[in-house]
């Protein structure tokens, strides 16, 4: 069928123009050739007589041929050709550093090269380089060169800048400051680890005193780390902007354990993010590089809010046990009432009989009565204390029916069952709102999952974002974007009930 093109195919892509003859048949009237690219037809040309046709080929892609020819006896024959490759496109080369600057070295893995094409695929595997020819252990100027040839012969380069400078003496410092540090900590863990293992070899010879007056090594640790938040606390007693956000911080030190105030939750903040930014020059300074402005702002940021992440949690857990808690003081009181038990009484069974922060409050309610202060008073003292909407509700129900009098039995009996209906109605908007929550946490999500793929799929995707200036402002507009989203998105999915 092919005799009438003079090249039938092309086996291998080719870089350059192809010309094909087609010589039609004497028997041949007329005919009409087709020309594919892609699958798609481009053009159709018809030659009214039987001259020979050059078609010529000029754009990137596979090409396909198909001839009508009219014969003599008024049949029609259909001829097509073979396949004809054409790949004028360069590969594409993504390398990781255009500028670097190092310490001397003899590695040669500081600058890594990937290629694709748009035909044969990936071909890193092909790449080669100029890096073996480079000495990296002298000080200068050196330009490292890769490139790649695809099979249509198609040659793509690109290079980069590598400044060889002398080691910083300030990283010798912190590398010898900190195999000090951690040669120092390791004597300290060993004679830990001997001195316990005396103890234990000594104890069932030891008579034990009735009061041990021995502090734990946690116990140090923790005394050490309280020293800490006191010196930072009482100087960040005399700053108004730390004043400010450490009372954003007072509701969560029932939950932050040696924390007692929020300017402590505050110094604990500062305190992580120091530590988080110290073990990152430590880091740094062992590969023999100094962290940079923009990477120490970063993880101190990391470092102020992990604390907060940490609280956030535990308070949401320590809230939803208060609540649950305070419903069965709410219970116990009910019942107390109706078999013919006082307020003050109703108070001491919940304190003996409920655990937790609602049964130690109670018990202070307690104490508080019997040193004479009013019901009204202690129960506004408690509302204060745990600052539970529904405390607040029971303290003015209780002020109310103290000061006009009224049935305790069927105000408790109100206040329980609509405590219940309340808890009722947040199971239910929460079930009915679970899948819009789902939605968000995906859209939120989303975003991080994709540069995870991204970059393991091609690990110098993202690096623009992070190595030229115009990348680093969009970056920074894309932080304030998310985070102006995430905000929107609570505000629309929060229901107060």
């Amino acid at each position: 069928m092919n005799e009438n093109f003079d090249i039938e195919s092309t086996e291998k892509p080719v870089n350059k123009n192809i010309t094909i003859v087609f010589s039609p048949s004497n028997n041949v009237t007329s005919y009409t050739y087709q020309i594919y690219k892609d699958n798609i037809p481009v053009n159709k040309i018809t030659v009214q007589n039987n001259q020979p046709s050059n078609i010529l080929l000029t754009e990137t892609g596979t090409y396909k041929i198909v001839v009508q020819e009219n014969l003599l006896n008024g049949l029609v024959d259909t001829k097509e050709s073979g396949e004809y490759i054409i790949d004028k496109d360069p590969p594409v080369i993504n390398i990781s550093e255009k500028e670097l600057q190092i310490n001397k070295t003899s590695d040669k893995d500081l600058i890594t090269c990937t290629a694709t094409d748009n035909y044969s695929g990936n071909l890193t595997d092909k790449i080669s380089s100029n890096i073996d020819e480079l000495t990296l252990n002298k000080i200068g100027n050196y330009t490292y060169t890769c490139k790649v040839e695809d099979e249509a012969g198609n040659i793509s380069s690109q290079s980069a800048s590598i400044n060889v400078i002398p080691h910083n003496t300030t990283i010798y410092i912190i590398q010898f400051v900190c195999c000090v540090i951690i040669f120092l900590l390791i004597i300290r863990i060993i004679k830990m680890f001997k001195v316990v293992k005396l103890e234990e070899r000594l104890d069932p010879y030891v008579i034990k005193p009735l009061k041990n007056d021995t502090i734990t090594t946690s116990e140090k640790l923790r005394r050490i780390y309280t020293s800490f938040l006191d010196m930072f606390s009482s100087k960040l007693k005399k700053s108004v902007v730390a004043t400010k956000y450490s009372k954003k911080l007072e509701k969560y030190t029932p939950v932050s354990g040696v924390h007692k105030t929020g300017y402590d939750i505050l110094s604990g903040k500062i305190i992580i993010a120091c530590a988080f930014t110290i073990f990152a020059i430590i880091i740094k300074a062992f590969q023999f590089k100094l962290l940079g402005s923009v990477e120490t702002l970063g993880i101190f940021t990391l470092g102020f809010f992990v604390l907060d992440i940490y609280l956030f949690a535990k308070y949401k857990v320590f809230r939803w046990t208060l609540e649950n808690d305070f419903i069965a003081a709410i219970t116990i009181m009910n019942n107390s009432f109706k078999s013919g038990r006082s307020i003050t009484q109703a108070i001491e069974i919940v304190g003996q009989e409920v655990e937790g922060v609602i049964g130690s409050e109670f018990k202070r309610m307690n104490l508080e009565l019997i040193y004479g202060l009013d019901i009204e008073q202690v129960f506004k003292r408690f509302a204060k204390r745990v600052q539970l909407e529904e405390a607040s509700y029971l303290t003015a129900s209780l002020t109310i029916l103290n000061k006009t009098g009224g049935d305790i039995i069927k105000v408790f009996s109100s206040i329980e069952r609509s405590l219940f209906d309340k808890r009722k109605l947040r199971l239910e908007l929460k079930s009915l709102t679970s899948g819009s929550r789902i939605i968000v946490y995906v859209l939120l999500a989303i975003p991080f999952f994709f540069i995870l793929v991204i970059s393991l799929i091609n690990p110098g995707y993202f690096l623009p974002f992070i190595t030229t200036d115009i990348g680093r402002i969009l970056l920074i507009f894309m932080i304030i974007y998310y985070i102006i989203f995430v905000v929107v998105v609570r505000r629309i999915m929060k229901v107060v009930i």
